[in-house]
């Protein structure tokens, strides 16, 4: 039996954790869940959005099921996925992105992983006002890149390609400009890529990846960069296959990972059993993986992309006409994965 945390999460987040912890006992993997909070429910609970006990419980589980979080605007509050990513050295974020037949999207051949650096570049949280007690003239922020960072990623970039049968790693830099920080960057990519003759190496500037991302997003495979611009193009790549509402992620380390929807908690329809679960219960699907249970997490997956192609009961977003909503789809999800 696996031991997970669970963290439902602010607005949807409840909602759309409850169907996916529903979609992944119905695959029959055994799992006892520990129930935590973070977030506003953590603020509104216990005045602090990331509670000691909710530390404990992934400190002893090493593994987490994540809700999307709302961090507290103002009273110094810092990201609580920053936190965790940092303070659980979970130095790669894995987001997959790949064509879903049924949906309306301007291309049909999308596949590509966006790895993103988790833990450093600018939002180390390096920040520093300048001025006079009575006006701030100035603000800058430090993009901190290490070389033992960027090495871990990449190489993890590297192996991640390998492993699932993927032909090619693009790392996207600004070595141009930021000759210090991405120039460091693209040269270790440039001596680990030796290290794996297999896998084709090549690198994009970042204004240019985007740009070749809208028009022939079939050149990508394993995009891997920095912090910053990771967390933009891998938005780029979620739209560029229907949205927010159906791209997973994964924060992973030497010791722990946790896995996530990447949207937000969408608090204007939380309760209104509307929300696409389908981002989370891929997470889910990822997080199978992680756990060596591969048959279940196929299974899962082909349900959500039959379901999804039908186009039928599934939530408004795909389908405004459908009549269908969260729970609706959850179930047509297990029908499916019960009949193949």
């Amino acid at each position: 039996m696996h031991k997970i945390t669970l963290i439902p999460g602010d607005g949807i987040g409840p909602s759309i954790m409850e169907v996916a912890v529903r979609v992944i006992e119905a695959s029959g993997v055994s799992i006892q869940w520990d129930h935590q909070i973070a977030g506003m429910a953590a603020v509104d609970a216990v005045g602090t959005p990331l509670p000691e006990d909710t530390l404990d419980s992934i400190r002893r589980n090493r593994i987490a099921f994540k809700g999307p979080l709302t961090t507290p605007v103002g009273g110094g509050y810092r990201s609580v996925n920053v936190q965790l990513r940092q303070m659980f050295k979970l130095y790669a974020n894995v987001r997959p992105a790949t064509t879903f037949e049924g949906t309306r999207t301007p291309f049909n051949n999308v596949d590509m992983v966006i790895i993103r650096e988790n833990t450093e570049g600018l939002y180390s949280g390096i920040e520093h006002e300048i001025g006079t007690d009575d006006e701030v003239l100035a603000a800058e922020s430090i993009a901190l890149i290490t070389r033992a960072g960027s090495e871990r990623v990449i190489r993890f970039a590297f192996e991640y390609a390998r492993k699932h049968g993927r032909k090619r790693v693009t790392v996207v830099h600004k070595a141009n400009i930021l000759k210090k920080t991405t120039g460091m960057f693209l040269e270790i990519a440039r001596t680990i890529a030796g290290d794996f003759p297999d896998i084709e190496f090549n690198d994009r500037i970042i204004d240019a990846c985007a740009m070749r991302m809208v028009m022939s997003p079939e050149e990508f495979d394993v995009i891997v960069t920095t912090n910053l611009f990771g967390d933009i193009l891998s938005d780029l790549a979620a739209g560029l296959v229907g949205g927010l509402g159906l791209i997973a992620g994964a924060n992973i380390g030497k010791e722990y990972a946790i896995f996530e929807a990447v949207h937000g908690s969408a608090p204007d329809i939380a309760g209104k059993n509307i929300a696409n679960p389908t981002a989370v219960i891929l997470a889910g699907v990822m997080m199978l993986d992680h756990l060596r249970e591969h048959e279940a997490a196929r299974r899962i997956e082909r349900a959500v992309r039959e379901v999804i192609r039908e186009c039928r009961c599934v939530t408004p977003d795909l389908n405004p006409e459908s009549g269908y909503g969260t729970q609706d789809m959850a179930d047509e999800i297990i029908r499916k994965m019960q009949s193949v």
